[in-house]
């Protein structure tokens, strides 16, 4: 797994059409959820509660919330491509997201990711990018869909 090196529009646009790499493995901690309930204020039991989501649930433990997995999106995603001579990164848009399975607590995840598209929007790059996030050992992915970034690149 190489990190891909993307200097400018050039660079990047070379990519469409192709899948542009997959991510390391990421474990999401019960540490992790429960960080991430405290700065959500998101405190359902089915992310905290041991016992009560090992009795309870049909995931056997607590899980990960979607919105976690979510915000792992940029770090995952600067794993597979860095990009540099930038201005400005911004997070655009999520065209389509699909909660396909909940993440188990101690689950190793990662990103694929393939570039559909890229356009020069007046010097901003605007890149589509089809986002899956695996879980290991599993066929079906925590989740799939459409992001987009705008690179503010210095030139």
């Amino acid at each position: 797994m190489s990190q891909l090196l993307i200097k400018n529009f050039s660079d990047l646009a070379q990519y469409e059409g192709k899948e542009m790499g997959i991510s390391a493995y990421h474990t999401i901690t019960q540490e992790q959820i429960t960080k991430f309930a405290d700065a959500t204020l998101d405190y359902q039991w089915i992310h905290l509660d041991a016992e009560r989501a090992k009795t309870e649930s049909q995931f056997g433990g607590t899980i990960a919330h979607g919105y976690l997995t979510v915000s792992l999106l940029p770090y995952l995603w600067s794993q597979i491509a860095l990009i540099e001579n930038l201005k400005m990164q911004v997070n655009y848009e999520i065209e389509s997201l699909r909660f396909n399975q909940a993440v188990a607590v101690n689950s190793d995840v990662r990103l694929r990711a393939k570039l559909l598209s890229v356009k020069d929007l007046r010097g901003i790059a605007k890149a589509r990018l089809e986002v899956s996030l695996e879980i290991k050992d599993s066929k079906k992915p925590a989740y799939t869909g459409i992001i987009t970034f705008l690179y503010h690149f210095n030139s």
